[in-house]
Formats: structure tokens, C-alpha cells, sequence
């Protein structure tokens, strides 16, 4: 048998209210957000752009490196179907996924 005094192991004591009622008092919000006293200017916006010719090559690497796995498997290219045309293609498509994380 537990009492208030000695409630178990495990159990927590009560003090007036239920133990699932809500954390934060109906109707007062917690509005408060953390703030750095720190001014960081903005980025001029043509710092933010990339050139053209980043979104070709990028497009260019990724269609690049489908086309030679596909002719690959296809037998067309020199050297018949080769291990070497598999990791150039993948490296293209990593370049081209690589030069799209740095695109703005």
C-alpha cells in the first residue's frame, strides 16, 4: 500500500493537480525567441548568382554520364562493354551533383 509520503518506486508524488494537465498556463504563449546580438549584413545579390554556364554543365554531366552507362550496356562504345566506361560515368554524374550543391 503507498501512500503520498512513500509513493513506490517509479511513481511520482501529486500535489493538487493531476500529473497530465498542460505545461505552459492556457492563454500565455511562449513568445520570447533567442536572438543574436551579432549584425551579419546581407549578400549582395550578385554575389548570390552563378554563371550560365553552371546550369549547362550541370544538365550537360547528368545527361553525359546516363548516356555512356546506357551505351555501355548497349555494347557500342570502344572496348566493348567495360568496368572503366561504368566509373567515368558515375564520375560525371558526381561532378555534375557536385557543381549543383554550389549553384544559386
Amino acid at each position: 500500500m503507498a501512500t503520498k509520503a512513500n509513493a513506490g518506486p517509479g511513481k511520482a508524488q501529486k500535489k493538487g493537480r493531476s500529473a497530465g494537465g498542460r505545461t505552459t498556463p492556457a492563454g500565455k504563449a511562449q513568445t520570447q525567441s533567442v536572438q543574436s546580438n551579432r549584425y551579419t549584413p546581407p549578400i549582395p545579390k550578385k554575389a548570390k548568382t552563378s554563371p550560365r554556364w553552371m546550369g549547362i554543365a550541370i544538365i550537360a554531366l547528368f545527361l553525359l554520364g546516363v548516356v555512356v552507362v546506357i551505351l555501355n550496356y548497349a555494347g557500342v562504345l570502344p572496348g566493348g562493354v567495360n568496368n572503366l566506361w561504368l566509373i567515368a560515368a558515375i564520375g560525371a554524374i558526381f561532378v555534375g551533383l557536385l557543381l549543383a550543391t554550389r549553384y544559386h
